[in-house]
């Protein structure tokens, strides 16, 4: 495979502040999973909220620490280049763009039915109710098959791996993504520890927003994450 010299990237560069900007918004795109944050929302208003939460969030944030350090593993393995305009940089941008427009429209384009609202809304009350091993479990299973977030978790560590950064930046750089990820998840915990009985009724009436418009916010969001993938692989195109 091509392997060329990565000269490190000084932290408070230019091109520092757009690969730390990318991460947080790739890992906010990462965390914006309605699934998540409904079912989070009704563990906060259901007993042992703050222990549940917890669990929950931790889980969430533990499942994205070893998923950015293994692609990042595997990409120092296979030697990897994800300098602008090379191979791997841009197939994976192309594809990355490609596979996240298709989600999105498909998002935006299936009509559900209030019916099915209602029905998504007793699954994730049934799932809420169960022990808190099966909960992870389902939790994590949620998180690593979707492809949305399959997609931009292999982004952002090609990122990183195109960064040239050294080790310790590098590391700095997957925990940061990884905490951008669970901001989403962080937020309505630490609200609960302000005043459960003051912010437990902004829960369920979020939850209950969520329920009925999660599809076109994932969707809108996945378009928008695709328009930037499509230009930086064009840029990449043009690169060569």
């Amino acid at each position: 495979m091509e392997c060329t010299a990565v000269v490190p990237m000084p932290l408070a560069s230019g091109p520092a502040v757009r690969l730390w900007g990318e991460m947080l918004g790739y890992g906010l795109a990462i965390g914006l999973s309605p699934v998540h944050i409904a079912l989070l929302l009704l563990l906060l208003i259901g007993p042992t909220p703050l222990r549940r939460g917890s669990f929950l969030v931790g889980s969430w944030l533990l499942t994205s620490i070893l998923t950015v350090t293994a692609l990042l593993t595997l990409g120092h393995g296979m030697l990897l280049t994800m300098e602008m305009g090379t191979n791997h940089r841009t197939g994976l941008d192309l594809l990355a763009a490609g596979g996240l427009l298709a989600l999105g429209l498909r998002e935006l384009l299936i009509h559900r039915m209030e019916a099915e609202a209602s029905g998504w809304s007793r699954r994730l009350d049934a799932i809420c109710t169960l022990p808190l091993v099966p909960l992870l479990a389902f939790s994590t299973a949620v998180q690593l098959v979707s492809p949305d977030d399959l997609f931009l978790y292999a982004k952002s560590a090609g990122t990183l791996l195109g960064a040239g950064l050294d080790g310790a930046a590098e590391v700095a750089g997957a925990a940061c993504f990884s905490l951008a990820t669970s901001l989403l998840l962080l937020l309505p915990l630490l609200a609960l520890l302000l005043g459960r009985d003051r912010v437990q009724p902004v829960f369920a009436d979020v939850r209950s927003w969520l329920v009925v418009n999660g599809n076109v916010l994932v969707g809108s969001v996945s378009l928008l994450v695709a328009a930037y993938l499509g230009w930086q692989g064009i840029e990449g195109l043009l690169a060569r």
